[in-house]
């Protein structure tokens, strides 16, 4: 099957990664990264994505994803990992909830308290159905965000 996406780096790209190898002054990845790059491209190595997984020991797809992105995106991207579309975890606080927690702190502490600690309002926002579950720390970081 032929490759959809060929690797033909110029002289000037060429001499950028092996250079970057050569140092080794780089996050291991980039490394790795530039190394797969120079076996793949055709005016070079020309080694198939199975010899250059096997080589680096890492995936095939691995050598796949970085040949689709190198020719799509450009080498800077090729060298850097995949960003992620989303967050590892959505945020507690959307910016109504944040709105509606530092109304909450500025407004009067509940009676016996002489002012709002994090636990208070933590528990005052869950009881208020404003988050479903929020712990202090977070009570924290939205409130530090308004200094």
């Amino acid at each position: 099957m032929p490759k959809r996406y060929i690797v033909r780096l110029s002289s000037a790209e060429r001499q950028e990664l092996q250079s970057l190898v050569s140092t080794g002054k780089a996050a291991a990845y980039k490394i790795k990264h530039a190394n797969l790059l120079l076996n793949i491209d055709v005016n070079g190595q020309g080694w198939t994505d199975e010899e250059a997984a096997s080589a680096m020991s890492c995936h095939r797809n691995t050598v796949a994803n970085l040949r689709q992105r190198l020719v799509e995106q450009g080498l800077e991207a090729a060298l850097e990992r995949k960003p992620r579309k989303t967050p590892p975890r959505l945020p507690v606080c959307d910016g109504e909830a944040e709105a509606k927690l530092i109304a909450l702190r500025c407004g009067q502490p509940p009676a016996g308290q002489a002012r709002w600690t994090l636990r208070l309002l933590a528990d005052r926002a869950v009881e208020l159905a404003i988050v479903p579950a929020i712990s202090h720390e977070t009570v924290r970081q939205v409130l530090k965000k308004t200094n």
